[in-house]
């Protein structure tokens, strides 16, 4: 079988694994606001100037205020971005859907006192907006695009969702789990020194695995919570992973 032109099908056999905490990215892992980034940057490009295309052949998973400052250096700055991020789910918010087994994962998380954390590339104002259009669970723990200087691939971004998690990053990295959608996230979680989950929502299988996931499925009703174990990992199981 040919999925996304790649040999293989999502038929992996249920396994269960022990974390001890899981990062989620959230465009393309939790919400899928694809069509209300689009429109953002459409907006956005005809005030800078700027072929709303050209802007979005690079622009998933990178941070706006590095890609505003290819085009604009006066508007690469945190105010700015944040203010017109925060206008996205208001404005765009019924063009966004879940991604299929999101909701039940963080609501299990979240009820079960896990460790977990959102790392995105979006600025507070963004992801806190998604989460209050969506209904979402908030996690105690998140890592924005003000928080790090340099934003994925680099792994600063999941180095410090470990640390915000109370884990230390030399001991605990290979047991923490990342969950992406796109390669720059899948490249960042691995330089982190994490164990990676690559969704195929966004992106083609052969950029997941070309960039190192451990394991590939198509969204997140493949990750279960099974319940915390009695040392307080996080008790997962992940079934219909990509074989080939």
């Amino acid at each position: 079988m040919v999925e996304n032109g790649v040999e293989g099908a999502f038929t992996g056999p249920t396994e269960l694994h022990s974390f001890a905490g899981v990062l989620f990215d959230m465009d393309g892992t939790i919400v899928d606001s694809t069509e209300a980034i689009s429109k953002h940057w459409h907006k956005i490009g005809k005030e800078l100037g700027v072929d709303p295309s050209v802007i979005l052949l690079t622009s998933h998973g990178r941070r706006s205020i590095e890609i505003l400052a290819l085009y604009d250096q006066s508007k690469a700055n945190w105010d700015y971005v944040s203010y017109i991020e925060g206008l996205i789910p208001k404005e765009y918010g019924g063009d966004a859907v879940e991604i299929p087994g999101a909701r039940s994962l963080l609501a299990a998380l979240d009820h079960a006192h896990a460790p977990w954390a959102i790392v995105t590339s979006g600025t507070r104002a963004l992801l806190t907006g998604w989460l209050d259009v969506m209904g979402l669970s908030h996690p105690d723990n998140l890592v924005v695009a003000e928080d790090v200087s340099i934003g994925k691939p680099a792994p600063d971004c999941y180095r410090l969702g470990i640390e915000r998690l109370g884990l230390t990053v030399e001991k605990a990295r290979a047991e923490v789990l990342v969950i992406e959608d796109s390669p720059a996230g899948v490249l960042a979680g691995k330089a982190a020194g994490c164990q990676v989950i690559g969704l195929a929502t966004t992106h083609q299988i052969e950029q997941l695995r070309a960039s190192g996931a451990d394991w590939i499925v198509q969204d997140l009703r493949s990750v279960i919570f099974v319940g915390l174990g009695v040392d307080g990992t996080i008790q997962l199981e992940i079934s219909n992973a990509l074989q080939t």
